[in-house]
C-alpha cells in the first residue's frame, strides 16, 4: 500500500505492544520498520527497463526476510545509548513493524513475493485497494490519540479495527468470487485464473476478470455490505499469448523474455490495446482498468520489433474526464447499470 499507511500500521502495532516499556518511541520504531521493506526500490537499476517492477515487492517483502529487515530497521537506533540499553526491545518493536509490511502489501492485487524463496511467483490476497482512506484514517487517528494519552489502549483499538477491516475485505472477496463463478456458469463458461479485485479506495466495488476460451471477460461487481450483490456486465477481449509475438526483429530473445516477465506479473491477463503495423503493438495489463467493467488499461508493454529498443513499458494513462464521478456513482449505487447476476450478460 502507500508509504503513509505502511508506516502507520507498523507504528500502531509496535505502539500497542511496546508503549509500556519503550514509551512514545515505540511508534517511531514500528513506523520505520513498517516502511523499510520498500528499500528494494534501490534495486530498480538491476531490472530490465521494460520491467521496472521486477525487484519491487520482492525478497525484502518475504516472510523469511522479516528478522533481517527488523535488524536493519533497528540498526540506526543503536547509535544512541538509550536504545543500546534496550537492544532486544528496540529490535522487537522494529521487527514487529517490519512484519506488517509484506502482509499488508499482499492484501492488494499487486501482490508480493511473500513466500520467497520457496514460491517463485507473486502471491496476492486481492482483498484491499492499494489506497484506502478509511483504513488509513483509522490508523492515523489511533496513533495520534495513543501518543496524546501516552497509553497503548487506543493503539490496540486502532490495530483491532484495522484487522477487522482487512477481514471484511476477505469476506467481500469471497462474495465477489462467488458472483464471478455464478456469472461464468450462466454464460456457459469455464473460467480460468479468475480474480476479483477491489477498485480504488474502497471494498464495495470490485473488478471481476477471468479467461474463457482465449478471451478475457471483465465485469463490475458491487458488493453492498447490507444488500445483495449486483453486476454491471462488461466486454471481452482476446488474450495475448507468447505465440503471437512478432518474429524476428532486432532482439527477439529480449522481447520474448520481457513479455514472459510482464505476462507473469499480470497473471496472464495481457491483451492488445493497439496494433500499429508489422511488429508494432501495445499490450495492456488488463487486471487494472479505468473502466471497471472494461479494458482501459493503465499500463502495459510497447513492442516495436525492428526498433533499436524493441520493447518498453507503456506508462500510466491519464484519467479520462468524469472518471472519478463515474467511479463514485458505481461505489455508491447511483449508477443504474447494475443488475442482479442472473440478468447480467457479457458482450
Amino acid at each position: 500500500m502507500d508509504p503513509l499507511t505502511q508506516s502507520l500500521l507498523g507504528g500502531v502495532a509496535a505502539q500497542a505492544v511496546f508503549t509500556g516499556r519503550l514509551g512514545r518511541v515505540a511508534v517511531l520504531l514500528g513506523a520505520v520498520g513498517g516502511e523499510l521493506a520498500d528499500i528494494d526500490v534501490v534495486l530498480g537499476g538491476l531490472a530490465d527497463p521494460a520491467l521496472p517492477f521486477q525487484w519491487h515487492r520482492h525478497f525484502t517483502h518475504s516472510l523469511i526476510f522479516i528478522p533481517i529487515g527488523g535488524l536493519l530497521a533497528a540498526a540506526p537506533f543503536y547509535l544512541f545509548k538509550t536504545f543500546r540499553r534496550q537492544a532486544w526491545l528496540t529490535y522487537a518493536a522494529a521487527t514487529l513493524g517490519y512484519a506488517t509490511h509484506g502482509l499488508l502489501d499482499n492484501c492488494t492485487s499487486y501482490g508480493t513475493h511473500l513466500l520467497w524463496p520457496f514460491v517463485a511467483e507473486r502471491t496476492a490476497f486481492d482483498c484491499m485497494s492499494i489506497i484506502d482512506p478509511i483504513f488509513t484514517g483509522v490508523l492515523l487517528v489511533s496513533v495520534l490519540v495513543a501518543l496524546a494519552l501516552r497509553r497503548p489502549k487506543p493503539a490496540w483499538i486502532g490495530f483491532a479495527l484495522a484487522l477487522l477491516y482487512i477481514a471484511g475485505g476477505f469476506v467481500q472477496h469471497e462474495r465477489g468470487m462467488a458472483v464471478q463463478e455464478q456469472l461464468a456458469h450462466e454464460r456457459g463458461h469455464e473460467p480460468r485464473g479468475g480474480r476479483v479485485m477491489p477498485t480504488l479506495a474502497n471494498i464495495v466495488l470490485w473488478r471481476s476478470i477471468y479467461e474463457h476460451d482465449g478471451r478475457l471477460y471483465a465485469d463490475a461487481v458491487r458488493l453492498s455490505p447490507w444488500g445483495p450483490a449486483t453486476v454491471k456486465a462488461g466486454r471481452s477481449v482476446p488474450r495475448f499469448t507468447l505465440d503471437e509475438l512478432p518474429p524476428g526483429g532486432t532482439d527477439p530473445e529480449r522481447v520474448q523474455r520481457v513479455f514472459v516477465g510482464f505476462d507473469a506479473f499480470a497473471t496472464g491477463f495481457m491483451a492488445p490495446l493497439s496494433r500499429d503495423g508489422p511488429g508494432m503493438m501495445t499490450l495492456g495489463d488488463m487486471r487494472y482498468s479505468m473502466e471497471t467493467n472494461g479494458f482501459e488499461a493503465i499500463w502495459g508493454l510497447r513492442i516495436e520489433a525492428d526498433a533499436a529498443d524493441p520493447v518498453s513499458m507503456a506508462g500510466f494513462r491519464a484519467a479520462r474526464a468524469g472518471w472519478f464521478g463515474a467511479l463514485w456513482a458505481e461505489i455508491t449505487g447511483a449508477d443504474a447499470g447494475f443488475v442482479g447476476p442472473g440478468t447480467a450478460a457479457a458482450d
